[in-house]
């Protein structure tokens, strides 16, 4: 029987990751495919919406965006709540962390003088602000929303982790220092055994 894929660049950072992961926790077992960058352009067009993670499963359409996906297996592992309202709660902070990437990501493509002064200006405002309104938000400890991992947490570890490992140039790695709930879920998601687990696995080498 054909075995569910994930698609996405070859590269453990992001949206990508995060489904990686949740598909992992979850305990399927999942093809992971790993599009080199390079490969990207004559893909793109194949794509649902010309953007990746894809989820594809034997006998369905393929299912893109990341947050749809991780509500997917979420819903079906659990790995978000049963509760309604709690569930909604964890999915605004799921937009939270996409309006991040919608307000950084446009700076990736800039030149590095337009981006030096894009970045100085996120870090000015606009992050600080997004982070004190996530630890405003997060109710639990360690998760996001308590005791129990779910998938809301590995999209903020994911968001939190780009920053502080000091590789986002014109942002200091310090800038989410000042929110202990923010990075108490970083940690928590990184120490956790599950997570672990898929990083001492090997890494399937990615599609030219």
């Amino acid at each position: 029987m054909a075995k569910p894929k994930l698609i996405y660049f070859d590269a453990p950072v992001s949206r990508g990751e995060e489904c990686r992961l949740a598909l992992h926790l979850a305990g399927i077992d999942f093809e992971d495919v790993r599009v080199k960058f390079e490969a990207w352009p004559a893909l793109k067009p194949q794509m649902p919406y010309g953007a990746m993670p894809v989820y594809e499963l034997p006998g369905r359409p393929p299912l893109a965006h990341t947050n749809a996906i991780l509500l997917l297996v979420g819903r079906a592992h659990g790995l978000h709540p049963a509760d309604e309202f709690e569930a909604a709660r964890h999915e605004g902070m799921m937009q939270h962390v996409e309006d991040l990437r919608a307000n950084v990501g446009p700076t990736l493509r800039m030149p590095d003088a337009d981006k030096k002064a894009a970045r100085e200006a996120l870090v000015a405002g606009y992050l600080p602000a997004w982070a004190q309104a996530a630890e405003k938000n997060i109710s639990g400890a360690p998760f996001f929303g308590g005791a129990k991992i779910n998938v809301v947490d590995l999209k903020l570890h994911m968001a939190v982790r780009w920053f502080i490992g000091g590789k986002v140039d014109h942002i200091p790695a310090t800038i989410f220092a000042a929110y202990p709930k923010l990075i108490g879920v970083h940690d928590a998601v990184r120490d956790h055994a599950g997570v672990k687990s898929w990083y001492a696995k090997p890494q399937p080498a990615g599609i030219p």
